[in-house]
C-alpha cells in the first residue's frame, strides 16, 4: 500500500496535501499559525503566498473567518498577532453542514421524521 499512497498523494489533492504542496510548504513555507481545529496557516518569506494545510477533511468552510479574512488579504496581519474583537452576539464558526445528518431541513421537507399537514395546498387542474 506505501506505493499506492505515494501515487495517491502525487495526483489527488481531496484528502490530504499533495506532494507539490507538502514540498513547497517544507522549502518555501514560513508557519504562520493554527486555528482551533488544528488547520495550520504559512505564507512564504516575502508574503506574496498565503495558504492552510487542513487537518482533517479539506472543506474551505472549516477555516475560521479571522483566517479567512487573512489568506485573502481583507487584512494583513494574522489572527495570533491582531486578534479580532467578537461580539457577544456573535455565534462560534461552523463548518458547512450540507450533505451531512446535520443539515438543516426545515418544516415539510422529505428529511423530517414528521411530514407536513395536509389540506394545505390545492392542485390546479386544467379547465
Amino acid at each position: 500500500m506505501g506505493l499506492l499512497n505515494t501515487i495517491k498523494r502525487v495526483f489527488t489533492w481531496w484528502d490530504d496535501q499533495t506532494f507539490g504542496t507538502q514540498l513547497w510548504t517544507w522549502r518555501k513555507g514560513v508557519k504562520v499559525g493554527e486555528d482551533q481545529q488544528g488547520n495550520i496557516f504559512y505564507n512564504n518569506k516575502d508574503d506574496s503566498r498565503r495558504w492552510v494545510i487542513f487537518n482533517g477533511p479539506i472543506e474551505a468552510s472549516r477555516i475560521d473567518p479571522d483566517w479567512h479574512g487573512w489568506l485573502h488579504r481583507t487584512w494583513n496581519e494574522p489572527p495570533t498577532d491582531k486578534p479580532l474583537v467578537h461580539r457577544s452576539w456573535e455565534k462560534p464558526h461552523q463548518e458547512n453542514r450540507t450533505g451531512t445528518v446535520a443539515a438543516y431541513a426545515p418544516a415539510g421537507s422529505l428529511r423530517q421524521a414528521t411530514p407536513a399537514p395536509r389540506g394545505d395546498y390545492e392542485a390546479w387542474t386544467p379547465e
